[in-house]
């Protein structure tokens, strides 16, 4: 068999956590970082007779998102109790939704290498994060419930996912959405961010494999490396005539290692929370204006703007880089030189020095003067680049660009500068005369020279070359 006889299916469970100062049921703090078990209370912690209460910003922020993926809202959904046992579930059951939940259906659009992709969702549920565990020496296990209680969405994808590539596109997308909304940090080391993988394989037309779902990934390199890991494990398993168990598997940076059968839905006995009334949506949050989408500031890029889709793709990669281009623009740069200074010299220092865009030392309003200053000709692109290093380094745009000073445009000096070269150079001269053209660059290196390389490149050749013809013996 060959590895095309077999056709990889992949779905995605997306665990979110919303952008909120306290937790899905109490007002406990949900601050990263905190001494471990400080941020708990009765309600968190499970103590017998405490009542959970609703937190609505979560609520709000839940809904907003289903809005942007253009879910369905049912009036009325229904938490309930999931039952397992775990140390960092202090409750013995996890308050989520099951059977009714707030969000149905949606589609997240994604964009992978110019080509469109739509992924369609089975629904979004809110629920409450369980705590830490920290599995350390000495069979020891130390359990953080800072967490337990936090505000989650989990978004489900249908098993619409063909590849590693297409998952990993798909979770950039989401984080950049969910970012862009104002939903969540999107912080996949703090773990506010993180994936479970259900992946299977099944002949072209065949119903779908058994599913092995990977748990916990929080890296976007880690989720390619587990799916393409467990497919070529799931791959050799049925080519060997073995089957696939349905399991839950860990991913520890080489391969996939067992942690747990997979449970069934039927196995967490599921009931509706009786502490809790139906949930009913406001109005004001079904009609909450929100922002310009990743896909369709994509579509504007490409529309309006006349940028390539690979361009379009890069600004739109995150919010604050799409918002830096913005600024750019309304500073009065144009699209495709910002694009191309933003992407190249800019994002290029940046990933170099391993920071992000929005921990830029240079403002959008200071970039977009050179760029203004290339466009219209008063800079370099040498000039441009070494007032870009000035600017990196602190200075205002104003101060830098006075630093390295603007082009040389002015008639009469450049061709005062050319006279000079011709004069000192009576043997290229006469090659020139002779057919040998190339040493046109000879003369213009020494007319940069001369001004420093500030001559304009456009005009200080239209003149040398008027200056040659004027000297050419008859």
């Amino acid at each position: 068999m060959t590895a095309s006889s077999w056709e990889v299916v992949i779905g995605l469970e997306v665990h979110c956590q919303l952008l909120t100062a306290t937790k899905l049921f109490c007002g406990c703090s949900t601050r990263f970082g905190a001494a471990p078990n400080s941020q708990t209370c009765p309600v968190c912690l499970g103590h017998p007779g405490v009542l959970p209460v609703l937190n609505a910003e979560a609520v709000r922020l839940a809904v907003r998102l289903a809005r942007a993926v253009g879910g369905t809202l049912p009036p009325e959904s229904v938490f309930s109790r999931k039952n397992y046992f775990y140390p960092d579930l202090p409750k013995g059951y996890q308050i989520t939704q099951y059977e009714r939940p707030f969000c149905e259906g949606g589609e997240v659009e994604v964009s992978l290498r110019g080509v469109r992709l739509v992924v369609p969702l089975t629904r979004i549920h809110l629920e409450e994060d369980a705590g830490k565990s920290t599995h350390g020496g000495h069979g020891l296990t130390e359990v953080d419930l800072n967490r337990a209680g936090t505000p989650l969405v989990e978004i489900v994808s249908e098993p619409a996912l063909r590849s590693s590539d297409e998952a990993a596109a798909y979770l950039e997308e989401l984080r950049n959405l969910v970012r862009t909304l104002g939903v969540s940090d999107g912080h996949l080391e703090e773990g506010s961010f993180r994936c479970d993988a259900n992946v299977s394989l099944r002949r072209p037309g065949a119903p779908l494999g058994t599913r092995v779902e990977l748990k916990n990934l929080n890296s976007f390199t880690f989720v390619k490396k587990a799916i393409d890991y467990e497919v070529a494990r799931q791959r050799e398993v049925l080519e060997e005539g073995g089957a696939v168990i349905q399991e839950t598997r860990l991913w520890d940076e080489r391969v996939t290692r067992p942690m747990r059968g997979k449970e069934d839905a039927h196995d967490y006995r599921y009931f509706p929370e009786p502490d809790l009334l139906p949930l009913r949506l406001r109005s004001e949050w079904l009609a909450d204006a929100l922002p310009e989408l990743p896909g369709t500031r994509r579509r504007r890029y490409v529309d309006a703007l006349g940028l390539s889709q690979y361009d379009a793709e890069v600004l739109t990669a995150d919010s604050a880089t799409s918002a830096f281009f913005e600024a750019m623009l309304a500073a009065g740069a144009g699209p495709k030189a910002s694009a191309n200074w933003l992407a190249n010299e800019l994002m290029g220092r940046l990933n170099t020095e391993g920071r992000s865009v929005s921990a830029s030392p240079v403002a959008p309003q200071d970039l977009a003067a050179l760029v203004v200053r290339t466009q219209d000709g008063r800079l370099s692109s040498k000039l441009a680049k070494e007032a870009f290093s000035r600017l990196w380094a602190g200075e205002s745009a104003a101060a830098a660009i006075a630093a390295v000073g603007e082009v040389v445009s002015d008639s009469a000096a450049l061709e005062a500068a050319i006279a000079d070269v011709l004069g000192a150079s009576p043997d290229e001269v006469a090659q020139f005369h002779a057919g040998k053209t190339k040493v046109v660059g000879f003369f213009v290196g020494r007319i940069m020279k001369a001004l420093q390389g500030k001559a304009d490149p456009q005009l200080t050749q239209a003149l040398l070359l008027a200056a040659l013809e004027a000297r050419r013996p008859t």
